[in-house]
């Protein structure tokens, strides 16, 4: 179990679309009084994205609406999920918000990327990104 976070240096680097990141830095001030520890970490990921045109984003990246397996790195356990808004999320179909510590993780990685999260108990845990698929993308609202 990891229990100190990941080295700045080793984070993956993520893509997101332009109206991503301005739908998602809103979500973050937003949500900084309620879920400070979320809001701060995705915060940092923001600012370390690589913001593409909403019509340039590579297909194996996680965004909102993308169906993403994942591997739980230290307990081994696979899990498939859709990433969704937070007023979409619907753990009984597998809707992940990106507001959760592990959306938050996901949101801009690649199909065999991984990543140091922490987290709600305040665990530091390590997944990696198996595959990515993307249905009918959800629309921002």
């Amino acid at each position: 179990m990891m229990t100190t976070p990941p080295r700045p240096g080793r984070l993956p680097t993520i893509t997101l679309t332009s109206s991503i990141h301005e739908r998602l830095s809103e979500l973050a001030f937003a949500a900084g009084n309620r879920l400070p520890e979320v809001a701060e970490y995705l915060e940092r990921e923001l600012d370390r994205a690589r913001v593409v045109p909403d019509d340039t984003l590579p297909p194996s990246s996680v965004t909102i609406g993308s169906h993403v397996t994942f591997v739980d790195c230290d307990t081994g356990q696979r899990r498939s999920v859709t990433l969704v808004w937070p007023m979409e999320e619907d753990a009984s179909h597998h809707r992940l918000s990106v507001m959760t510590p592990v959306g938050a993780a996901l949101i801009g990685l690649r199909a065999g990327q991984s990543i140091g999260w922490q987290n709600r108990m305040g665990v530091w845990r390590h997944l990696t990104v198996e595959a990515v698929s993307h249905g009918d993308a959800a629309e921002m609202p």
